[in-house]
């Protein structure tokens, strides 16, 4: 391996640790931070002069392949994944992803930029919204659900068809984005259904895992995914999403909140200003 090679396979390690870090601690699957690394590094180093919107999110939710399985099997060890929720998500975010996959080819970098700040700033808005009080929840009807965590039994349901409808929305995001989903079922499963942070990350992580794997095959079908500098991105993605699961448990639900509330923000701001620039 040449020095230049091997200078690319480190940054491209870091870059997969923090982001798939990042990612695993909020429940979002790192992409929602690798999309904007990539666009940020393709304006500024000739290296990535290959960073094109189609070669991002086929890079990013390949990686998040490998994001969400160290993850989830991280939260499932500990018994944090509601995987009736997590199927039923899957249900819709697997055909949702496949048509976001199919018209990302259609997007342009700065456009590309803009409506994917524009989708981080909502999501970081939806955090800001009054929280509902306990045992008088948005839904009065669905799948009713309960788990313990620490001790602590947590109650909650789930409107089955709202859910497919959200899930498909979300899907269809994920592939047109590279976002994994993520960052808008995190926020909803907490806001809409009462989900607990902690079991909505780790569910959400769990979701991620499979819907990447079919969004990342039609996008490589489809010859967006750069296979050369994608290779580089998966082991510190692997490793940065098993650390920032063991992170999260030791975390307070608040804290994931307000670490998700200020991070999208900052993302959102960020591609705003460059894709009107």
């Amino acid at each position: 391996m040449s020095k230049r090679m091997f200078g690319m396979f480190v940054v491209m390690f870091v870059i997969g640790l923090i982001t798939a870090f990042v990612g695993s601690i909020a429940g979002l699957g790192g992409g929602v931070i690798l999309v904007p690394v990539l666009l940020f590094l393709g304006e500024r180093f000739s290296s990535f002069d290959w960073v094109t919107p189609q070669a991002i999110v086929g890079i990013s939710l390949v990686v998040m392949i490998f994001t969400g399985m160290s993850s989830a099997l991280s939260y499932m060890r500990h018994d944090r994944v509601d995987k009736k929720i997590g199927y039923l998500f899957l249900i819709g975010s697997i055909p949702g992803g496949i048509l976001g996959a199919w018209i990302n080819q259609f997007m342009k970098t700065d456009g590309f930029s803009l409506f994917f700040g524009i989708v981080m700033i909502f999501v970081s808005a939806l955090f800001f919204l009054p929280r509902r009080e306990a045992g008088s929840p948005l839904f009065k009807t669905g799948m009713k659900r309960e788990k313990v965590i620490d001790g602590q039994t947590y109650t909650y349901q789930m409107p089955i068809a709202i859910g497919l409808v959200l899930s498909f929305i979300v899907g269809l995001l994920s592939g047109l984005l590279g976002i994994g989903g993520g960052s808008l079922l995190t926020p909803a499963m907490i806001l809409l259904f009462s989900i607990p942070p902690h079991i909505a990350t780790a569910t959400s992580m769990f979701m991620i895992f499979f819907a990447s794997i079919s969004s990342s095959g039609t996008h490589i079908l489809l010859g967006h995914v750069e296979w050369a500098h994608t290779l580089y991105f998966i082991p510190g993605a692997y490793l940065g999403g098993m650390l920032g699961a063991r992170v999260n448990r030791r975390m307070n639900g608040q804290l994931v909140e307000w670490f998700l509330r200020v991070l999208l923000i900052l993302i959102g701001v960020r591609l705003i200003w460059q894709g009107i620039g």
